[in-house]
C-alpha cells in the first residue's frame, strides 16, 4: 500500500525545509560566518529554527507513515499532515524573527506535540485493539 498522503506532506514539508535551509545559508553570508555560529545571536537563532524543524518533523512523519500504512483513513492521514505542516510553519516563523513571535512559536509547538501525541495514540491503538 503506497504511503501518498504521508509522501503529499513529506515533499512539502522537505521544500520548507530547503527554505529553511537556503535562510540559514543567507544569514551566515550576512554575519560572514562560515562554520558554526561564532557566539552571534542571529546566526544562533537561525540555526536553532532549522534545527528543531529537522528535530520533529521526522517523527511526525514516521508515525502519520505508519497510521497510513495501518489503515488509517485518508481524511485523519490529511488531517494530521496539514496540522503537522501547520505547526511547523507557525513555530518556523515565531521562532525565526528576532525578538520572537511568542503566540506562533508556541502555537505551533504546542500543535507539533499534539500532532505526535494523536499519531502515536493512533498507531497504538490499532496494535492494541
Amino acid at each position: 500500500m503506497p504511503l501518498t498522503v504521508t509522501a503529499f506532506y513529506a515533499g512539502l514539508l522537505g521544500v520548507f525545509y530547503v527554505g529553511l535551509s537556503l535562510w540559514v545559508i543567507k544569514i551566515r553570508a550576512a554575519q560572514k560566518i562560515a562554520s558554526g555560529d561564532n557566539g552571534n545571536p542571529v546566526m544562533q537563532n537561525a540555526m536553532r529554527t532549522h534545527a528543531n524543524f529537522a528535530e520533529y518533523v521526522p517523527m511526525g512523519l514516521i508515525l502519520i507513515g505508519l497510521g497510513e500504512a495501518q489503515g488509517m483513513p485518508a481524511l485523519a492521514a490529511h488531517a494530521l499532515g496539514a496540522a503537522l505542516l501547520l505547526a511547523r510553519l507557525m513555530h518556523a516563523f515565531g521562532m525565526g524573527r528576532m525578538p520572537h513571535t511568542s503566540a506562533l512559536r508556541g502555537g505551533g509547538a504546542v500543535l507539533t506535540f499534539l500532532v505526535l501525541l494523536i499519531a502515536a495514540l493512533a498507531n497504538i491503538g490499532h496494535v492494541l485493539f
